[in-house]
């Protein structure tokens, strides 16, 4: 199972706004002069850090903070979609070429599935996450 929603620290900054943190993805770190505008850039550092995560071929954190002053910050729905592919992808051990084969795809259309900053549609990632025995479910929660 994948998780894409980790604790966040949003503080308010001595010089103005608010800085935001997450501590099992040290690389995201944003702010914004408003909560509102903090929370927001919150949702897209999470996502880059974690691309960046992987395109610095490590495997993505877990989220394993929770506690009092922190917030759950989920990544954009399509970006956790193609992080769970790249991740079910790198597990399986599976060459990109007998990826595309399984997909009836394009070599060239899966190292664009399988790159963190390509846009893919909804129905092919769903399909790729399929092919590695995956189920996408969607929670939908109050926002903060």
């Amino acid at each position: 199972m994948f998780d894409f929603a980790f604790a966040a620290r949003f503080k308010e900054d001595p010089d103005g706004g608010f800085l935001v943190t997450f501590p099992d993805v040290p690389e995201a770190i944003t702010g914004g002069d408003s909560m509102a505008e903090a929370r927001a850039n919150a949702i897209e550092a999470l996502g880059l850090a974690l691309r960046g995560v992987l395109a610095m071929g490590r495997p993505l954190p877990r989220p394993s903070v929770s506690g009092q002053n922190l917030e759950v910050v989920a990544v954009a729905p399509e970006t956790a979609l193609k992080l769970a592919v790249v991740e079910a992808f790198r597990a399986s051990g599976i060459s990109k070429s007998e990826f595309a084969r399984r997909l009836g795809k394009a070599d060239t259309e899966a190292r664009r599935i399988l790159d963190p900053d390509h846009p893919t549609k909804l129905a092919t990632l769903e399909a790729a996450l399929k092919l590695f025995g995956k189920q996408v479910f969607v929670t939908v929660r109050d926002a903060a």
